[in-house]
C-alpha cells in the first residue's frame, strides 16, 4: 500500500496538470448537469413497513386528496380585535380565498358546494351529521374551537377560538410539501399575508409548512472562517493554509453535487445534504492537514527536497488517510443493514463525499503541493525550525506543549486514566432519560413563525390542535360504503379515549368505503400523554374494527413521529453491533494488535453515551442553552442517535488512527513502549488537536442553523469530537497505551501470520528506498526525557 501511494504522490507532484485537469473535468460535468437539472430535496421522514406510513399509503390510493401534505395557518389581530369585526372578517375571508385559489391546494369549497346542492341526499353532510351528534358531549378543553360562520354559512376549514380573537385555517395541498414546486410554501403564505393585512391581521404558518432549509448560513461560513485561522496558526503560511480549505471545498462541490445530480432519479433528505456538507468540509480539511504536516515534518527534520518528501508523506500518511477514510466509510454504510431508506440515502451521500475527499487528497492534493513547491515551508517556518533544532541539540530546547503533555500522561497514567474515563461517565448520566421525538414548532426558538404559530394554537384552541391524528377507516374489504351510523360509532369509540378532546370528519371517498376522521388529543405531538392516546387507539381499533366491520388505521405527524422514533429505537442496537464488529476488524488489520482495537472501541463507548448525555441536557432539559442561542426545549431527534453514533465513530477512529499508527511507527522502529507513546504523540498530537479544532468549528457552524434537526446534528457532532479528540484519544488512550506497555502491541503468531500486512507505517518504503540520515532537529524523545518531564 505504503509502496503504491508513494509512487502516486510522485506522480501527480511531478505532473500536476493532468491531475489538476481531470478534477477541473469532474467539477465541470457536475456543474452542468446541475445547471440543467433542478435539484430536488427532501424534507419528509418516510420510514416504510411503519403503521403510519402504511396509512398514509393506503390513503395515497383510495382518498389522495387526504394524502397531500397538511397545511395550517394562524390568523391573529395585532391590535385585538375580535375575528368577527367587519374589517377584520372581510380581511379573513379575502385570505382564506387566495390560499385556496393557490396553486396545489386543493379547493375544498367545490366539493362541499357539490354536496351541498344534494341536501339531505349528500353521503357527506349526513356522515358530517352523524360524527358531529356522535362527538357532542365529549371531554371538553374549555378551548374548544367553533367553526366562522358568515351570514349563516359556514366558512370551510376555518374555526374562530373560544374567545373570538384568533382563527385557525386547516387545508391540504395536493402532493407532499417536500414533493412541491420549490416557493410553493412560500408564495401560498405570501398570498395570505397580502390580504390579512388590511385587516391588520398576522399570518403565521406552523413548523409543517416550511421549505427546505438554509444548508449554508452565516453560522457554517464562520466555522470555516475559524478552520483557516486554525490551519494558518498551525502551519504558518498562506499556500500550506490554503490547500485543506481547497481541498475541501472541491470535495463538497464534487461530493454533494453529485448527490444533487441524483436528486431527480433518488429522494435525497436535506439533512442527508447537510450531513454531507459538514463531513465533507471536516474531514476534506482534516486529510489535508495530516498530508502537509506530514510532508513539512520530512522536509524539516529529514532534508528531504519536496518532490520526495511529498511521495513518502503520501505513502505512509496517506496510507493512515485511506484506512481512517476506510473507517469512516465503514460506519456509514453500517446503515444499510438497518434496511430504512431514508437512512441508507443518508449513508450512500455521506460515504460518498468521504470517498471523494479520500480521493482528493490522494490525488489532487500533491498535484498541487507540486505548484506550490517549496513554498510549502516559507523561510520564516524554516528559520524556526533551524533554530529549535540547534537549541534541542544544546540540549537548552524547549519541547512543545504537545511533547511535555505526552510525557505528563506517560509519567501519571493512572490519574489520567480515571479523570478519562470519569468525565465522559457522568456527562453520560442524562442519556438514560433521553426521549426520541421529531421537532413540531415548540423546537424552534422564540421569534420564529413556526414557535408563535405553536404557541398561539396551544393558548387559544389547545396543544393537541399541533398535532391532530387522522384516523382512516375503511369498508372496502366488506364491499359496501360507511354508513352514517357506522361513522357515528366510530367517533364516539375515539372520543371515548382517555387523552382525546374532539373527533370530526375531515373527508370521504366518491364511493364511501373510505373516511378519515381528525381526533385531537389534550395534550401536544411531542406530549408522553399523546403517545399514550396513539397506543390506546390502536389497541382498541382492532375491537371496533369488529363490531363495525370496518378497518381503522392512525397516521398524521405525531404517530408517524412515535413510529419513527420507535422503529430507529429497535434498529440502533443491530447496527452499533454492526459497526463495531466491522471496525474492529479494520483496526485489527491496522494496528495488528488485539488490545489497541478494543481499547479504541471502548473510548468511543465513552464517547456517545457522553455526546447522547450533552444532548438531552440542553436540549431537552435546557441546560445551558443561552450559550448556543437556543431557547426551546425538545425531545432529541429520532434520526439523532443512529446518525451520530455512525459518523463520530468513524471520526474517533480517524484521531485513533493518526495518533496510534504515530506511536506504532516509533515502536517498529526501536523505540521503547513509552517512547514510542511519547514520540508518537508528541508528532501526532499537535496536528491531531489542530483537526479537531476544524472539526468542532465546523460543526458548531451548524448549531446556529434555524432547522431544530440541523441544530441538533450540528451540537451533537460538536460536542462529540470535543470530547472524543481531547479526552478519549489524547488522555485515555495513550494512558492505556503506556499503561499496557509491550502487552498493546501483543498478537498471537497464528493470527499474525494470517492477517496481511497492510504496510501503514510506511516500513516496506523505507526498506525499499532508505531515509537520509535524519538532521540535528530530528532529536528522538527518550525515557531519560519522560523522567523530567513536567
Amino acid at each position: 500500500m505504503s509502496v503504491l501511494l508513494y509512487r502516486l504522490g510522485r506522480l501527480a507532484y511531478g505532473r500536476p496538470w493532468y491531475f489538476i485537469g481531470g478534477w477541473l473535468a469532474v467539477i465541470a460535468v457536475v456543474l452542468g448537469i446541475l445547471a440543467t437539472n433542478p435539484v430536488r430535496l427532501s424534507n419528509d421522514v418516510r420510514i416504510d413497513g411503519t403503521p403510519a406510513q402504511k396509512v398514509i399509503d393506503d390513503l395515497a390510493r383510495s382518498l389522495p386528496e387526504a394524502s397531500g401534505g397538511q397545511g395550517m395557518l394562524v390568523f391573529k389581530s395585532d391590535d385585538g380585535a375580535p375575528i368577527d369585526d367587519r374589517r377584520v372578517q372581510a380581511a379573513l375571508l379575502a385570505a382564506v380565498d387566495a390560499v385556496y385559489r393557490h396553486d396545489h391546494v386543493i379547493d375544498v369549497r367545490k366539493a362541499l358546494a357539490a354536496e351541498a346542492a344534494k341536501g339531505a341526499k349528500s353521503p357527506l353532510l349526513r356522515a358530517q351529521t352523524a360524527v358531529a351528534g356522535a362527538a357532542a358531549g365529549g371531554p371538553a378543553s374549555g378551548r374548544a374551537p367553533v367553526p366562522l360562520t358568515v351570514r349563516g354559512q359556514a366558512a370551510p376549514g376555518v374555526a374562530v377560538s373560544a374567545d373570538g380573537k384568533t382563527a385557525l385555517m386547516q387545508f391540504q395541498f395536493d402532493e407532499q410539501t417536500y414533493e412541491l414546486p420549490s416557493g410553493t410554501i412560500d408564495s401560498t403564505v405570501a398570498a395570505a399575508e397580502r390580504q390579512a393585512a388590511r385587516g391588520g391581521l398576522r399570518v403565521l404558518p406552523s413548523a409543517s409548512m416550511m421549505e427546505i432549509p438554509e444548508i449554508i448560513g452565516a453560522g457554517e461560513i464562520v466555522g470555516v472562517g475559524v478552520a483557516a485561522v486554525v490551519l494558518l496558526i498551525t502551519l504558518g503560511s498562506i499556500a500550506a493554509a490554503g490547500l485543506p480549505l481547497v481541498i475541501a471545498l472541491i470535495g463538497v462541490v464534487v461530493g454533494v453535487g453529485g448527490a444533487f445530480t441524483l436528486s431527480t432519479v433518488f429522494e435525497i433528505h436535506s439533512l442527508a445534504a447537510v450531513l454531507a456538507l459538514m463531513l465533507g468540509l471536516a474531514v476534506g480539511i482534516d486529510y489535508a492537514l495530516f498530508i502537509i504536516s506530514r510532508e513539512r515534518r520530512l522536509i524539516l527534520e529529514h532534508g528531504l527536497d519536496p518532490h520526495e518528501a511529498t511521495g513518502r508523506a503520501i505513502g505512509t500518511a496517506g496510507s493512515a488517510v485511506f484506512f481512517a477514510g476506510s473507517t469512516v466509510i465503514i460506519a456509514l454504510a453500517g446503515l444499510l443493514v438497518v434496511g430504512i431508506t431514508l437512512l441508507s440515502t443518508m449513508a450512500i451521500v455521506a460515504a460518498a463525499t468521504i470517498a471523494v475527499a479520500v480521493l482528493l487528497v490522494l490525488t489532487l492534493l500533491p498535484a498541487l503541493l507540486g505548484l506550490v513547491k517549496g513554498r510549502i515551508c516559507p523561510a520564516g517556518v524554516r528559520r524556526r525550525a533551524q533554530r529549535r533544532s540547534a537549541e534541542e541539540a544544546a540540549g537548552a530546547g524547549r519541547r512543545t506543549r504537545t511533547a511535555r503533555w505526552g510525557a505528563r500522561l506517560v509519567r501519571h497514567r493512572w490519574p489520567a486514566l480515571a479523570a478519562a474515563f470519569l468525565v465522559p461517565a457522568v456527562l453520560a448520566v442524562p442519556a438514560a432519560g433521553m426521549r426520541m421525538g421529531l421537532p413540531s414548532g415548540a423546537s424552534y426558538n422564540t421569534g420564529t413563525a413556526q414557535r408563535q404559530s405553536y404557541e398561539l394554537v396551544s393558548d387559544a384552541f389547545g396543544p393537541g390542535y399541533n398535532g391532530p391524528l387522522m384516523i382512516a377507516v375503511d369498508s372496502s374489504v366488506k364491499g359496501r360504503p360507511l354508513s352514517p351510523g357506522t361513522l357515528a360509532t366510530v367517533a364516539s369509540a375515539l372520543r371515548d379515549t382517555d387523552g382525546a378532546t374532539s373527533v370530526s370528519l375531515a373527508g370521504m371517498n366518491g364511493s364511501g368505503t373510505t373516511a378519515v376522521l381528525t381526533l385531537v388529543p389534550h395534550s401536544g405531538p411531542n406530549d408522553e400523554a399523546t403517545k399514550a392516546l396513539v397506543t390506546a387507539v390502536r389497541d382498541k381499533s382492532a375491537r371496533i374494527g369488529k363490531s363495525t366491520g370496518t378497518v381503522l388505521g392512525i397516521t398524521g405527524f405525531t404517530a408517524l413521529a412515535i413510529d419513527v422514533s420507535d422503529r430507529l429505537a429497535d434498529v440502533l442496537p443491530l447496527y452499533v453491533a454492526t459497526v463495531l464488529g466491522l471496525s474492529l476488524i479494520v483496526l485489527l488489520l491496522v494496528f495488528r494488535s488485539l488490545m489497541v482495537p478494543v481499547t479504541a472501541t471502548l473510548g468511543f463507548l465513552l464517547t456517545i453515551g457522553a455526546t447522547f448525555g450533552l444532548t438531552t441536557a440542553v436540549f431537552q432539559w435546557g441546560r445551558l442553552q443561552s450559550l448556543i442561542g437556543l431557547d426551546a426545549t425538545a425531545p432529541v431527534v429520532s434520526l439523532l442517535p443512529i446518525i451520530v453514533t455512525g459518523v463520530l465513530y468513524g471520526l474517533a477512529m480517524d484521531y485513533q488512527m493518526f495518533l496510534v499508527t504515530s506511536m506504532r511507527e516509533a515502536h517498529v522502529h526501536g523505540a521503547t513502549p513509552s517512547d514510542a507513546t511519547v514520540t508518537g504523540f508528541a508528532r501526532a498530537g499537535t496536528v491531531v488537536v489542530a483537526a479537531a479544532t476544524i472539526m468542532v468549528s465546523v460543526f458548531a457552524g451548524f448549531v446556529f442553523n434555524a432547522q431544530p434537526m440541523i441544530k441538533q446534528a450540528g451540537f451533537a457532532l460538536a460536542a462529540g469530537i470535543l470530547i472524543d479528540a481531547f479526552v478519549i484519544r489524547m488522555t485515555f488512550i495513550p494512558a492505556t497505551m503506556a499503561l499496557a506497555g509491550e502487552r498493546a502491541w501483543w498478537i498471537p503468531r497464528l493470527l499474525d501470520r494470517l492477517l496481511p500486512d497492510l504496510d501503514v507505517e510506511g516500513d516496506k518504503l523505507a526498506q525499499k528506498i532508505p531515509y537520509p540520515e535524519p538532521s540535528a532537529q530530528a532529536a528522538h524523545l527518550t525515557a531519560q526525557e519522560v523522567d523530567v518531564a513536567g
